[in-house]
């Protein structure tokens, strides 16, 4: 049993998942703090500031809250629409930079297959199988 984990850790495809959960954690924070420190300012520039956050409603009808955080605090029932709000905004962006790198990634990758096939084109293509043979069996006829 030991020897089948260690083939299945061992297989290509699981050291590139694992290596890939790890870049794709790291580069959470990265998109994460891009979207939250660099686009939402601007946006909220755009909009005049608005933060739509703290919109929330009480649903137990108990009182007023100043804000979401006192209203889930005092344990009110609170109907977030504005968090969840800003929650789609910022998977609509986050999804949106994700595509813009995978996009310039394909591209790059394209780039360099298409010079592979060029430097490829560009070398002389030696014999092929059937000529070499079709050359040792007339050589051999001599």
């Amino acid at each position: 049993m030991l020897k089948e984990f260690k083939d299945f850790i061992g297989k290509g495809n699981v050291m590139d998942m694992a290596v890939g959960i790890i870049i794709g954690a790291a580069f959470t924070a990265i998109v994460t703090s891009m979207v939250n420190d660099l686009i939402n300012p601007i946006i909220g520039l755009f909009m005049g500031g608005v933060d739509f956050t703290n919109n929330f409603i009480v649903l137990s009808g108990d009182g007023e809250y100043a804000s979401l955080a006192a209203a889930r605090e005092a344990g009110a029932a609170a109907f977030a629409y504005g968090a969840f709000f800003m929650a789609v905004i910022n998977f609509l962006i986050i999804a949106f930079v994700v595509f813009m790198l995978v996009r310039y990634v394909n591209k790059a990758k394209d780039a360099a297959s298409k010079q592979e096939e060029i430097q490829a084109a560009a070398e002389p293509a030696g014999p092929s199988e059937l000529d070499v043979l079709l050359e040792i069996r007339d050589a051999l006829k001599k």
